[in-house]
């Protein structure tokens, strides 16, 4: 015979992304952000003053175009079919 108990699962969802740079909150739907962002997370190695420290960030479209406007070499770009 199974004997069953209820259990409360708590679970942690992202409500939420918050742009580093300028501060803009983008909200989630049921389906993910409401518009995409780039999300970097940089786990530092041996040959850096940073060694053993991870740093993580989020971006909104416009702070990423904002960004890469100040590179020296171009960012690297190429149409991909959409799925």
């Amino acid at each position: 015979m199974y004997k069953f108990i209820t259990r409360e699962i708590k679970r942690k969802e992202v409500e939420e992304i918050v742009c580093n740079r300028c501060g803009k909150r983008i909200h989630m739907t049921a389906h993910g952000p409401e518009e995409d962002v780039l999300h970097v997370e940089q786990h530092w190695g041996y040959f850096s003053k940073k060694d053993g420290e991870c740093h993580k960030f989020d971006l909104c479209e416009e702070c990423y175009d904002e960004i890469v406007k100040e590179f020296r070499v171009p960012v690297e770009r190429r149409e991909e079919a959409i799925v």
